[in-house]
């Protein structure tokens, strides 16, 4: 075999690159699409709620609609461990000031007029509903997205005395 010179290759590195390119791309949207994929079904990293102040990514969560619409209408999807709980705020115009998504304190008269207790931490308005006839007892009714034990607390609290809210 007769000697030769050592082989040179063109274009070998600009074909590596696009190639390398082409990896880091299909990769880049293959992440994208799981992203998006985990935001549609509310799994960004939040495992359940964490109380009624709740991570922010689980609060984005519960944000999600639900695919069937019961009795047609909209419901928002919530995360584990939250319920619904229907409660009477005793001044009805301050519950015309809130909207469908806002966080509210729950707060319960103690005793005298003097003293008062946090029943609920920002807790979110899932539903307003329109006022049907005036109640006896007045005031107006929402319904809270919170979790199990709180809503239990909500409806003890709201037995025995009447419920204020404020805007967290």
């Amino acid at each position: 075999m007769p000697p030769f010179g050592p082989l040179r290759l063109r274009g070998s590195k600009r074909r590596l690159r696009r190639a390398l390119l082409r990896r880091r791309r299909a990769t880049a949207a293959g992440l994208a699409m799981t992203a998006a994929a985990l935001a549609a079904t509310g799994a960004g990293g939040a495992v359940g709620a964490a109380g009624a102040g709740g991570d922010v990514r689980a609060e984005a969560a519960a944000g999600a609609v639900a695919a069937g619409p019961p009795a047609g209408r909209r419901r928002a999807q919530r995360p584990a461990g939250m319920v619904s709980a229907p409660v009477r705020i005793a001044d009805a115009a301050t519950v015309r000031l809130l909207r469908r998504g806002d966080r509210v304190d729950v707060i319960a008269g103690v005793g005298g007029e003097t003293e008062a207790r946090v029943v609920a931490s920002c807790a979110r308005v899932d539903e307003i509903p329109a006022a049907q006839e005036s109640v006896p007892g007045g005031g107006a009714l929402i319904v809270l997205s919170v979790p199990r034990d709180t809503a239990a607390a909500l409806a003890g609290a709201s037995a025995s005395t009447r419920l204020a809210v404020t805007v967290c």
